[in-house]
């Protein structure tokens, strides 16, 4: 249909829908920030010794709270939302364009296998958009654990990237950015993956009918799967990104390099560190992301295209 009167259902134009995906991630962040720096800490818990600051996420998230307060907890919120802001809105954005492209022409949407590329490739994309945000929330958010004397103690996101900039080069804000995106990359391909399966399989099982709750059962199975598949990922990512120089030297040579003195000085399943505070921000930010998505176009609809 060329003309805009052919019937079709009215809604949000594109760069609404970027805003608002972008919204409701940031939306969502708010709720589930202490849950990131809780497990940012326990990736970098034990680090270079055998000692682990922290038992359990909850005796992290309570040795920080009393350490460092409320607004502790809430530490590189800004950088949170700054990453959200780039890198939800670049991943939607270009899933959206590229998916429309790759739609036939009598509007049959791009098979699984093509789906899941377009979501790698946006993904990818957006990730290293949002790399210096990323870079700027680890370093936040791991600040409190350090002696006094070492914090970097950037006071929000744009004073972080500002100074990273300025004391260690433009490249460094985009410092670990293969692993983000390589991160990004699995986290799309295994939620994709896993959320339409678990929804096939709680659907079939009869208990089940296509709902919000059947849609929250199966994004929690798939933010178990994609929490599994990524952590080691995630892991890499986080210790680059708040590496500092040794002796002129950095920390660690690559990705590579940080798996392999992981497991050798932590143990294996060190890899898998923080692995309950990033599942528990995984599963209700996407969820949260949606409710905070629906009630949006809701409230666009009623507010614009009513009447």
């Amino acid at each position: 249909g060329a003309g805009g009167g052919d019937g079709k259902p009215r809604t949000s134009p594109k760069s609404v829908k970027f805003l608002f995906g972008g919204l409701a991630g940031m939306g969502a962040t708010v709720f589930v920030q202490p849950l990131d720096l809780v497990k940012n800490r326990m990736q970098l818990s034990g680090e270079g010794a055998k000692t682990r600051e922290y038992k359990t996420s909850f005796h992290a998230l309570t040795s920080i709270l009393r350490a460092e307060g409320l607004r502790g907890i809430y530490t590189g919120l800004s950088a949170g939302l700054l990453r959200q802001a780039t890198y939800t809105t670049t991943r939607l954005g270009i899933y959206t364009v590229l998916f429309e492209r790759l739609t036939g022409a009598d509007g049959t949407p791009p098979g699984f296998l093509l789906k899941a590329l377009i979501g790698m490739t946006a993904g990818a994309t957006g990730a290293f958009v949002g790399t210096p945000a990323e870079v700027a929330l680890i370093r936040m958010t791991a600040d409190g654990r350090l002696p006094p004397d070492q914090r970097r103690g950037y006071k929000n996101v744009f004073n972080a990237l500002i100074r990273i900039a300025r004391e260690e080069g433009v490249p460094t804000l985009w410092r670990g950015c293969i692993p983000t995106m390589a991160r990004a990359v699995v986290v799309n391909a295994a939620q994709l993956a896993s959320y339409s399966q678990s929804k096939q399989f709680l659907l079939d099982s009869g208990y089940f009918s296509d709902n919000i709750l059947c849609h929250f059962c199966a994004s929690m199975i798939s933010g178990l799967v994609t929490t599994a598949a990524s952590m080691p990922v995630d892991i890499v990512k986080t210790r680059i990104q708040n590496m500092r120089m040794i002796d002129g030297k950095p920390e660690y040579k690559n990705g590579l390099d940080v798996l392999v003195k992981v497991v050798r000085y932590e143990g294996f399943f060190s890899l898998w560190k923080g692995f309950t505070p990033y599942y528990a921000r995984l599963g209700p930010h996407t969820v949260l992301t949606f409710i905070f998505l629906e009630q949006m176009n809701k409230a666009y609809k009623r507010v614009f295209l009513s009447g």
